[in-house]
């Protein structure tokens, strides 16, 4: 391409760019400036450094894929600082499901992945400060990042987080502040509707060459729906120490502790219009809840061995329990198969990872190279029990079950000439599940601790066709997954990019706990998704206070991983044929006048089934419906916008902001018979900080639905009960106040 020709493509780009940027009423250079090319990179505004993409640290606008990075001062001020959907849905591709309940970790969703998850995380990897918070199967919560303590979450889409494994989604990974070089102390509390609130300690300092930075807090609410309190001990630490060589040794400490959240579960639509607060009749009946606990440590060791070779070492453990009521029928509970009401698990968990990075010049341009292995292991001591109305009963399941991960990865970065730079990868992936039953009712064998002819748990008598096998069983995933990608400098100003890539998805133990049919044994008949991805996009400076970032996507996947049936807080799943996620998202953050500044994030996603397959509604062991080619994917809404306008006079530290959100409706099963209607959100917020000497305090005023619409906050996709909603509150307060003493 000559240079005319590209300055005809960079101008119509522009063009495009700053008409969308006057629809907005932004403040925007004019065409004729915009035109010009600045001589030198340092006259824009820089882009987040991130660290996810490439596994070291990089400018985001020089990265062919789309990674967003949200800082400390989104994260914490003005908000809560409790749960991710306060600040992730700023962030285009991302939806965060929020089911009003601590009993349940809140779903996160990008480009559609994570939508069929019952609880917690699927289809998404998450990692806190480089240490997996996922386990080696694919199941995570992001109930571990603590908020209060983070410098930024970063959340890369696309078919580049393939080389962290078995996902399909993305990776979502927050990153601890550094040790401050002065230390500090910093108490804070925060009050809201709802009898909600949350009291910390903040403080950090460093020696010599090391340092430290610590955050401890207590969360409790009554919830805003009836059985919803829920109380939160969190401590997140973090250690720092400069070695010889230029190295650096880091541990972190993570402590988590939810004792008895309560679960209201979802209302059928019946019960949402009699009354949106009430928690639903099974609920109380069988005091649905849930304890969690979960305690880890890792070091990662980072060690230059040359001038072009530096060395990555690190390790985590931890353990983990749960324990959880669930609203089961005493009835079906009652049989010689069923596992019980009560599932409880006890985790040990940990893992390694070692990586090698060589920066060097290949043909006379810079080329950076990374190598390396993980390996991740989790081991379950799960048993299920009876819930006799909310107290713990009889034994009904015992079992061991053993979750490994190995995985092996090349990256590279070669940049061509000063206008392109390549990018590719490759991993490969192998995820070993094997189940030991020590629950077993036959006529020759017991090992419940009853007599033989009878079960733990079950007033049936153990015959020749009515018996609880022995149910133990393993299964081996793996998978190569390919990706590559190239960035083309069309000015200093302007960045193209396309990538293409493959990814996997392993089904979690949950997953395969339960066959659909009913019969006893591990689901190994599950198989694990395969997508392919493709991808364009833009990355553009308009002038020096506006970047735009666009995309344009393709997903196509087979054996897409879907629920088959959804009751009583157990549900199984199956493989459902192709799919196909078409979407397009764009980015806006612009520095106006006068201390005004605006952001705005828009996702369109088209994510329908390509394949008409069987699935059970109701409850039933067997397919008694067919969905339909062309239906939409559950949970996943078609379209969702996020815009904020913020005012700051720092000489005075004011701020003021208001926050608009839109979601499309969501379907609530595969059949798409009915669905949680589209919202708009308003929320405002103010802050003022006043510095004298060594101390700076901070308060805030924060409202929620600010037009106390009444809105769905989550589906559960599937339920067998009709109860898919679960609402969200109305109009809510919150505020807050922090004091930081310098040392």
């Amino acid at each position: 391409m000559d240079q005319d020709t590209r300055q005809t493509v960079y101008r119509r780009l522009l063009g495009s760019a700053l008409g969308l940027c006057g629809l907005l009423g932004l403040q925007c250079p004019a065409a004729g400036q915009a035109g010009e090319e600045p001589d030198k990179k340092e006259t824009l505004r820089a882009s987040p450094v991130v660290v996810t993409a490439t596994r070291i640290e990089q400018e985001s606008f020089d990265l062919p894929l789309a990674i967003d990075a949200i800082g400390a001062q989104v994260l914490q001020e003005g908000r809560a600082a409790v749960n991710v959907s306060e600040s992730l849905p700023r962030v285009p591709g991302a939806v965060v499901q929020n089911r009003e309940t601590f009993a349940q970790e809140q779903q996160i969703i990008l480009r559609g992945f994570g939508a069929r998850s019952q609880f917690g995380v699927r289809g998404i990897r998450l990692y806190a400060d480089g240490i997996p918070a996922s386990t080696p199967d694919g199941q995570g919560g992001a109930g571990l990042f603590d908020l209060d303590s983070a410098a930024r979450i970063e959340v890369l889409r696309g078919p580049f987080s393939a080389l962290y494994g078995n996902h399909s989604g993305g990776v979502v990974q927050v990153f601890t502040e550094e040790p401050p070089e002065r230390a500090f102390v910093e108490p804070y509390a925060r009050f809201g509707s709802f009898d909600t609130w949350k009291a910390g300690l903040k403080l950090g300092g460093s020696w010599g060459d090391g340092g430290y930075l610590f955050n401890g807090s207590r969360f409790e609410t009554d919830g805003f729906r009836d059985w919803s309190g829920a109380r939160k001990d969190q401590v997140n630490a973090k250690l720092s120490q400069a070695l010889s060589g230029g190295g650096r040794l880091q541990v972190v400490f993570n402590y988590l502790d939810q004792p008895d959240n309560l679960d209201p579960l979802g209302l059928t639509a019946d019960e949402l219009r009699q009354n949106r607060e009430q928690a639903s009749p099974a609920a109380l009946q069988f005091k649905t809840r849930r304890s969690l606990s979960n305690l880890q440590t890792g070091a990662v060791w980072e060690q230059p061995l040359s001038a072009t070779d530096t060395l990555r070492l690190a390790a985590y453990l931890g353990q983990r329990s749960n324990e959880q009521f669930l609203a089961i029928p005493i009835a079906t509970q009652n049989g010689l198969k069923h596992s019980g009401g009560v599932s409880v698990f006890d985790r040990d968990f940990g893992g390694a990872s070692l990586r090698w990075t060589r920066k060097d010049q290949t043909f006379g341009t810079p080329m950076t190279l990374t190598a390396g292995l993980e390996y991740d292991r989790a081991q379950d001591a799960r048993k299920g029990f009876r819930n006799e109305f909310g107290t713990q009963g009889a034994l009904k399941r015992d079992e061991d079950n053993l979750s490994e991960s190995w995985g092996g990865y090349l990256q590279g970065e070669w940049r061509a000439t000063d206008a392109l730079s390549l990018h590719a990868g490759l991993r490969y992936t192998r995820v070993d599940f094997e189940s030991k039953d020590k629950f077993i009712c036959t006529t020759t064998v017991n090992t419940t601790g009853t007599p033989l002819g009878t079960c733990s748990g079950s007033t049936q008598p153990v015959t020749a066709t009515n018996f609880n096998p022995d149910d133990s069983g393993s299964r081996r995933f793996s998978a190569w997954t390919p990706v590559a990608g190239a960035l083309y400098r069309l000015t200093p100003a302007v960045n193209l990019y396309a990538n293409a890539g493959r990814s996997f998805e392993t089904p979690t133990f949950i997953e395969i706990a339960y066959r659909p049919d009913g019969s006893s044994g591990l689901n190994l008949a599950l198989e694990p998704s395969k997508s392919n991805h493709y991808e364009v996009g833009i990355k553009a400076f308009l002038g020096a206070d506006t970047q735009v970032n666009a995309a344009l996507f393709q997903i196509d996947t087979r054996d897409e991983i879907v629920v088959f049936s959804n009751s009583g807080g157990r549900a199984t799943f199956q493989n459902a044929g192709d799919t196909r996620r078409r979407g397009a998202e764009l980015s806006l953050d612009s520095r106006l006048t006068r201390g005004l500044s605006a952001y705005l994030a828009l996702t369109y996603l088209e994510a329908r089934f390509q394949d008409s397959f069987q699935t059970c509604t109701g409850f039933c062991t067997a397919p008694n419906a067919t969905v339909a080619a062309g239906n939409r994917i559950p949970a996943v809404p078609e379209y969702t916008v996020y815009g904020e306008l913020l005012w700051e006079h720092r000489p005075l530290g004011l701020t003021a902001a208001l926050e608009g959100r839109w979601n499309a409706k969501v379907y609530v099963n595969d059949l798409n018979t009915d669905f949680a209607p589209r919202y708009f959100l308003a929320s405002a917020r103010a802050g003022f900080k006043q510095r004298l000497g060594d101390w700076l305090v901070q308060e805030f005023l924060r409202v929620d639905n600010v037009f106390d619409k009444e809105y769905i906050g989550a589906v559960i996709v599937g339920d067998a009960n009709g109860r898919f909603f679960a609402p969200a509150p109305g109009r809510s307060l919150f505020a807050g106040v922090s004091i930081r003493h310098l040392f």
